[in-house]
């Protein structure tokens, strides 16, 4: 401000407040001069100071609209002088010296008023206007209404602003559009406003739904915040530049009503935005100057960007890509434009802004287990499986096949991590499916970004927790190592005395023919066994149950061998064979174990425990036969024998076969499955997720498998013969010893009948010796034919020929295979059964003959 308007408005307050005397201006002037500064240094705020004075007014609403109104057209230095007649409130002197100063002007005011005429008038209603009078009111009422706050029409306005610049610039001026340019409704982007309903008239808003309604009126939004009419919603014509106010269907629900009521008013602010844009872009406005150079100047930038975004949207339409495949093709694009650092900066702004809905449902599946995508564009997909189901099949598909991998959805940036990502929502899946809800505690929100170690760290955190998570859950609450080695009891037969007892309770019953067989009965024999022996403490001892399978062992393990393979399905769905099996071929045991346990402990595990306990099952019975045979054999020495020879040969077979069986059991159970299950349980005390818990189970079954002869068909079919011929020969043995038994008791009556004195025998004891006599006459032939000594020689020496020979094949086969497949485990089983070098030169020999028939 210069000094003479200083001087000059000092002057001009002191006169105004009738200021007489004193020092003068000149003191008021100095005092002013000496406290400015050439800058604005301060800032007022207007807030308090409004609120003052709207307290101190008489009419407080008309103060706060007078100054939103002249707030709304800028006018200069309203707030400092706002913040000046708030302080002057605050001076009780000076506020009863202006109030003292406005009197004595108003009273000056009114004595000039009166003193003067009026410089208006009007006629009296009972005389007739003249011509001249009429057109002099006219002027008048013109000159008034051109002052007043009317605003000008646009088209005046364009009008004034065109001369205006034809007068600056008579050699450029404007280009003139024709009216049909401004008059264009349809053409523009702000509403349409038709008297008439255009269409069919539609059923009330208000007579439908509730959640009908609130979709129609979604839609009705959508179109209106773009500057189109709803059906239910539409837009009030507009005058000047008022803001544009809308009128919604009287019959909708109130609740709706009133959301949409606070939506409306972005709609109204985009009306008024787009007439003005639409307003200030015509030539008058300052757009006459421009040409055809300085156009393709400004549009350089946009080109470009149009180009990227041209060529985005085309490969996403010719790729048909959604979801992870969309987001591979534009952070693939923001990498091949390194060195572009605009276009990059375009394709990072599209990445991060596509990535949004995608990072949100892989937010709620790493972070939570769940899968909420509709649109089937993440790159986990869900499967409906049962997982009620899991006991049932012989295979692992909940785990394997419930939640699965998509690859073309995975984003190129997450490819390295797919694995972890799908096991993360995986575990965390698991533990809300038994009713836990569980969230990861480090769970951020997940953004894209080129330096992919910041998701990756993100990601590798949500796993480690939903690991340890359910594996927690598993090992301590569900006790998982507890069940394993409850399964261990009784499947793989490490407690003793509860087979002893439980083999001697069900002898009987599962020499049985399988139909024959009352499952009930077996269920309570369990039971008792179970009670009387150690296995008494198990906690889970419940859960065992009795299983008559409708194959023998042998198909089982074909079952097993073919899972995963194109002949599981034809062996799944194979007929039972048509041979009656015994109870004891039928028989094995099943276990009850709940979800989500059977993730671990499923079927196809299950299976192969029982394949091992009907493998060692059957060895155990045929050792009981052979002990059967040694208790016979030794009862059998007290009768006279007069073949003493080939049944010493009897025995000692039999003592070849038991030593046979015993050792194969000792090598199963304490070479196998006893050094096995050790690593297993270490194993199990440093897995880290449930993936290596799986593992380590499934390693420690596939082991027991092989080792035990299990997966190679041809060794199981040499102990399958040699296994035949044992019971062949206990069966052999046991006729035998019957036979003797028999023997003996004839004579025994023959020689009670012979010394029976005749005169004390009465008529119906000498019919009782009578029938003893015929009796034993026909089963002494019937021994005779048995204890023929070249007969039972014959089948003895036939029976030691037969296991000899098999025994030495199966040796001979699993020297081969410890050998050329590296088996070292089996190899143990010809050190135990060849501990005395018996079989060795036999076995040499063998070798000998198969390398000549390979030479040759």
């Amino acid at each position: 401000m210069s000094e003479f308007r200083i001087h000059h408005d000092v002057n001009e307050l002191l006169g105004l407040l009738n200021v007489r005397g004193g020092d003068g201006a000149e003191v008021y002037i100095d005092l002013l001069q000496k406290n400015r500064t050439p800058y604005v240094t301060t800032t007022v705020s207007a807030h308090s100071a409004k609120v003052k004075m709207a307290e101190h007014s008489k009419t407080p609403e008309d103060f706060l609209r007078k100054y939103d109104e002249l707030k709304s057209k800028n006018a200069r230095n309203l707030d400092p002088l706002v913040y000046l007649l708030s302080k002057l409130t605050e001076d009780k002197e000076t506020l009863k010296f202006l109030q003292q100063n406005a009197k004595e002007r108003s009273e000056m005011s009114a004595n000039a008023a009166s003193s003067t005429t009026t410089s208006y008038s009007i006629p009296a209603t009972s005389s007739k206007m003249s011509m001249q009078e009429l057109e002099e009111l006219r002027k008048k009422l013109g000159n008034v209404t051109a002052s007043s706050n009317v605003p000008q029409s646009s088209e005046v306005i364009r009008k004034m602003l065109r001369d205006r610049h034809n007068k600056k610039n008579p050699t450029q001026p404007n280009p003139v559009f024709p009216n049909w340019v401004y008059d264009r409704p349809s053409l523009i982007g702000d509403f349409i406003t038709s008297p008439t309903p255009v269409g069919d008239p539609v059923v009330a808003i208000g007579t439908m739904p509730l959640a009908a309604q609130e979709q129609a009126l979604v839609e009705d939004l959508l179109y209106v915040l773009i500057g189109v009419d709803g059906r239910d919603i539409s837009a009030q014509p507009v005058l000047g530049r008022q803001s544009r106010s809308f009128i919604v269907d009287p019959s909708l629900d109130m609740s709706i009503k009133e959301l949409v009521n606070r939506i409306l008013p972005v709609a109204s602010c985009y009306s008024t935005i787009t007439r003005f844009t639409e307003e200030k872009t015509s030539f008058e406005y300052g757009q006459g100057t421009l040409s055809l150079q300085k156009l393709w100047f400004y549009i350089q930038p946009t080109m470009r960007t149009m180009e990227i975004l041209a060529s985005i949207a085309t490969s996403v339409d010719k790729g048909e890509c959604m979801g992870g495949s969309t987001l591979s093709l534009l952070h693939d694009r923001t990498f091949n434009y390194t060195g572009d650092s605009q276009a990059q900066e375009l394709c990072l702004y599209l990445t991060k802004a596509a990535s949004v809905p995608y990072f949100e449902i892989l937010e709620k599946w790493i972070y939570r287990g769940i899968i909420k995508d509709p649109y089937s564009e993440f790159m986990v997909e869900e499967h409906e499986l049962q997982k009620e189901k899991i006991q049932e099949d012989y295979n692992d598909k909940y785990w394997d096949q419930r939640y699965t991998i998509v690859q073309h959805r995975i984003p190129s940036f997450l490819q390295k991590m797919a694995d972890k990502i799908l096991n993360t929502g995986k575990y965390l899946n698991v533990v809300r499916e038994c009713g836990r809800d569980v969230t990861c505690p480090d769970a951020k929100e997940v953004l894209y970004t080129l330096k992919e170690r910041a998701y990756v760290e993100q990601i590798e955190k949500a796993y480690y927790y939903a690991s340890k998570v359910l594996l927690d859950f598993l090992m301590e609450e569900k006790e998982l190592v507890s069940r394993l080695r409850s399964i261990k009891h009784y499947f793989l037969m490490d407690k003793g005395d509860f087979f002893v007892h439980f083999m001697d309770l069900t002898e009987e019953e599962l020499k049985k023919p399988v139909d024959d067989i009352i499952p009930p009965r077996l269920e309570a024999l369990l039971e008792l066994a179970l009670r009387m022996s150690t296995a008494n403490t198990d906690p889970f001892k419940d859960d065992l149950k009795i299983d008559l399978m409708p194959h023998d062992v042998i198909t089982q393990l074909l079952r097993v061998l073919a899972i995963d393979t194109k002949q599981e399905k034809a062996i799944i769905n194979a007929e039972p064979t048509e041979v009656s099996l015994s109870g004891l071929e039928a028989f094995s045991f099943d276990y009850i174990v709940k979800w989500p346990l059977s993730l671990i402990i499923n079927r196809k595990a299950l299976t192969r425990y029982q394949m091992l306990f009907r493998h060692m099952f059957y060895c155990k019975h045929v050792e009981r036969l052979l002990c059967n045979v040694w208790i016979s054999n030794n009862k059998a020495k007290q009768y006279s024998l007069h073949s003493a020879k080939w049944f010493a040969a009897a025995f000692a077979l039999r003592q070849r076969m038991l030593n046979f069986v015993q050792n194969i059991q000792y090598y199963m159970m304490f070479e196998v499955m006893e050094p096995t299950w050790h690593i297993m349980e270490n194993n199990l005390k440093s897995a880290s997720n449930i993936d290596d818990v799986l593992c380590h189970h499934t390693s420690f079954l596939d082991n027991c498998l092989k080792d035990c002869m299990l997966t190679n068909p041809e060794l199981l079919r040499i102990f399958s013969k040699l296994m035949s011929v044992c019971v062949m020969f206990t069966n052999c043995m046991q006729r035998f010893t019957h036979s003797m038994r028999i023997d003996s008791e004839m004579k025994r009556l023959t020689l009670e009948h012979g010394t029976m004195e005749g005169s004390s025998a009465s008529a119906e004891r000498t019919e009782e010796a009578e029938k003893k006599r015929l009796a034993s006459k026909f089963l002494a032939e019937h021994v005779d034919a048995l204890q023929s000594d070249s007969g039972f020689e014959a089948t003895i020496s036939k029976f030691d020929s037969n296991f000899s020979t098999l025994l030495l094949d199966l040796l001979d086969k699993l020297s081969i295979y410890s050998t050329n497949d590296c088996e070292h485990s089996m190899i143990n089983i010809i050190y135990r059964l060849d501990f005395n070098g018996f079989y060795t030169e036999r076995l040499e020999k063998m070798a000998i003959e198969r390398s000549q028939k390979t030479a040759s």
